[in-house]
C-alpha cells in the first residue's frame, strides 16, 4: 500500500488533509559520478553511481527539527523514490538502487526531532486535528523508510551528531544504523510529561524488545553511539568523520552477498511486521496525551526548544 495513499478508514478524520506536497525535484547537473536533485534548500538528494547509492542530507532551518515543509519534501523525495522502481538512467545505462542512505547536512546534529515550538502553540489552541495532521505526516515518512520505498534496496541511516526524539525515531526506521563515535541518542520527551510517538515505541520493539524499548523511552538519557551498539540499537561505530567512508566500505563488502542480504531484510520486516495502522494507534494516543499537558509540562517543554535553538549548547538535556 502508498502510505501517502492511505484509505479513509485508516485516516479515522476524512476531514484532515495532508500537508502539502512540493512538484518533482530539481534536477541539477550530474557530477561525473551520479546525479544531483534539490527538492528544497531543507533537502538535497545524490546518487552514486559506483556504490549504486542515494545519499540524502536535510539542513532543516531554522531549527534542525521536523518542521511541516522538511516533511513535505521528504514525503516528495520518497515518492520519487517509489517512482524509480529501483532503477536510475544515468548517461544512457541504467543503474540499480541498491542503498538509501540518510544523513543529515548540519555539522553536529541529525535531527533534533518534532517541531516543539509548533506543537506548543497547537496545544494551547487544543487543536487535535492539527496536531495529527503533523504527527500523520511524521508516520507517513518514517514508514515509506521502513518499508524501502518498495524496492529492493538496504535503508542506512548515518548519525553524525545528536538525533534525539523524532531525530532517533526517523534513524531507527532504518535497516541499519551506522554511527560516529561522537553521536548522542535520547528520547527527552519523558521530562515534560509525554512520549516519543511517531514510532519510537514499535522500531525499538522489534529491535531490543519491550523491555529495552521502555527503558530507553522513560529514562529521558542521553546515550552514546557506543551505549547504543552495546544495547543492539545501531549496528556498527565508526570514527567522527570517518561515516561516508565507512559505509562506502559496507556497500563494498556487502557487494557480492547484496541480494541475499535486501532478501533478509524484507523477511524480517514481514516476521516482525510493523503495521501502518499502529503506528497511527500510537500518534492517536500521543495527540489525546499532549493535549492534557498542563502548564508545568509546557514550561518544560520550552526549554527543549531552547535546545533546539542553541545548537552550541550542552548535549546532555537537564
Amino acid at each position: 500500500m502508498n502510505v501517502f495513499d492511505i484509505p479513509q478508514e485508516v485516516l479515522r478524520n476524512p476531514g484532515l488533509q495532508p500537508l502539502h506536497v512540493p512538484a518533482t525535484p530539481t534536477d541539477e547537473n550530474g557530477s561525473p559520478g551520479g546525479l544531483d536533485w534539490a527538492f528544497s534548500d531543507q533537502l538535497r538528494a545524490h546518487f552514486d553511481v559506483r556504490q549504486h547509492a542515494v545519499w540524502s542530507r536535510w539542513t532543516p532551518s531554522p531549527r534542525p527539527c521536523f518542521n511541516a515543509g522538511l516533511l513535505a519534501d521528504i514525503r516528495a523525495y520518497h515518492a520519487f523514490l517509489e517512482s524509480t522502481g529501483g532503477r536510475l538512467e544515468f548517461r544512457g545505462e541504467t543503474h540499480p538502487i541498491d542503498y538509501v542512505i540518510l544523513a543529515s547536512g548540519r555539522n553536529g546534529v541529525f535531527n533534533l526531532g518534532g517541531d516543539l515550538d509548533l506543537f506548543k502553540t497547537l496545544i494551547a489552541a487544543q487543536d487535535r486535528a492539527e496536531l495529527l495532521r503533523y504527527g500523520r505526516a511524521c508516520i507517513d515518512v518514517l514508514y515509506s523508510n521502513y518499508n524501502a520505498f518498495d524496492i529492493p534496496a538496504t535503508t542506512i541511516s548515518l548519525v553524525q551528531g545528536d538525533a534525539l526524539g523524532g531525530g532517533f525515531e526517523a534513524a531507527l526506521s532504518g535497516d541499519m544504523i551506522v554511527a560516529e563515535k561522537s553521536a548522542h541518542f535520547g528520547f527527552p520527551e519523558i521530562l515534560f510529561n509525554l512520549f516519543p510517538g511517531m514510532g519510537a515505541y514499535s522500531f525499538l520493539d522489534r529491535r531490543i524488545g519491550q523491555r529495552g524499548a521502555e527503558e530507553l523511552i522513560t529514562s529521558a538519557r542521553i546515550y552514546s553511539a557506543q551505549e547504543m551498539f552495546d544495547r543492539g540499537v545501531v549496528d556498527l561505530v565508526v570514527g567522527d568523520g570517518q561515516g561516508e567512508n565507512e559505509i562506502a566500505a559496507l556497500i563494498e563488502r556487502r557487494r557480492r552477498s547484496q541480494n541475499g542480504l535486501v532478501a533478509l531484510s524484507q523477511t524480517r520486516r514481514r516476521v516482525h511486521r510493523i503495521q501502518y495502522t499502529e503506528l497511527l494507534d500510537a500518534v492517536e494516543i500521543w495527540v489525546d496525551s499532549a493535549l492534557r499537558l498542563n502548564p508545568r509540562d509546557l514550561k518544560l517543554m520550552n526549554r527543549l526548544v531552547s535546545r533546539q535553538n542553541g545548537l552550541g549548547e550542552s548535549q546532555q538535556v537537564h
